[in-house]
């Protein structure tokens, strides 16, 4: 597929219901009658129950309720729909799971690869064991969830990512990392980065500050969201990122790698 010029972003900043799947589904579906004209529509990790460690209790199966609810926004918005949920995958695992909804139907997905440990994540669910690239109106997309921020080898893509892609849950309390982490990820990859966070208090009583945006391949921002919930738009530029790489093709003298 040949690239279209430019990519249309919505990143849907919300609270979460602690545990109520139907009252998450009801809220956001009334929040994407506001991503209409979106190419790629983002939400945050989790977004049907919140950052939530009760994943015998919570999960739901391979296309499930939430799963088919994905389906039938995309299709009805005609644009990709993305964000986390806790599925049980068909080996009987818990995951913490990303997924890509698209227009025709199709499900894709990527499961978080680095758990929380101080939050106990990697007790209660399986890492993935592979990276994932999708591809939007010919864009290059890598899918990442909240902790896979703080490693890079992880989010490196030799083969040309045109857009990071951040879903989180990420506490008010380490803000700071996440505001000095994205434009890193964004300047040694020469790609956008997408991020999006929730606001509110969780049912554990842990705050979330936001923060969601969108970043150029400089670190320059392009999109802030701040602490405000809504639907905030971004177009992206294709060829104002392919001039920059041949004007600055840093990714030519990358180490070269593989994951065993």
């Amino acid at each position: 597929m040949s690239k279209q010029d430019h990519l249309e972003l919505a990143l849907i900043q919300s609270d979460l219901a602690w545990h109520d799947p139907a009252a998450n589904r009801g809220h956001f579906e009334t929040q994407l009658q506001q991503a209409a004209g979106a190419d790629l529509v983002i939400l945050p990790e989790m977004f049907s129950t919140g950052f939530s460690m009760q994943s015998a209790e919570l999960a739901e199966p391979e296309n499930g309720p939430t799963s088919q609810w994905l389906r039938e926004q995309a299709q009805r918005l005609n644009a990709v729909i993305t964000g986390s949920l806790i599925i049980q995958a068909a080996d009987g695992s818990y995951r913490n799971r990303l997924l890509w909804a698209r227009p025709d139907g199709s499900l894709a997905h990527y499961d978080k690869r680095h758990l929380f440990r101080m939050a106990g994540e990697h007790q209660h669910y399986a890492a993935g064991e592979r990276q994932a690239v999708f591809e939007v109106k010919g864009w290059r997309v890598r899918p990442l969830i909240c902790y896979d921020l703080r490693f890079p080898v992880w989010s490196r893509d030799a083969k040309g990512t045109d857009l990071l892609l951040y879903t989180a849950n990420w506490p008010a309390a380490r803000r700071l990392h996440w505001n000095r982490l994205l434009p890193a990820r964004a300047i040694e990859n020469l790609c956008y980065v997408a991020a999006v966070n929730r606001i509110g208090v969780d049912g554990k009583g842990h705050p979330y500050s936001g923060d969601s945006q969108v970043l150029d391949f400089q670190g320059d921002s392009l999109l802030d969201a701040g602490g405000k919930a809504g639907v905030f738009h971004q177009r992206l530029d294709g060829a104002a990122l392919a001039a920059y790489r041949e004007r600055f093709p840093a990714h030519q003298d990358a180490d070269p790698f593989e994951f065993r």
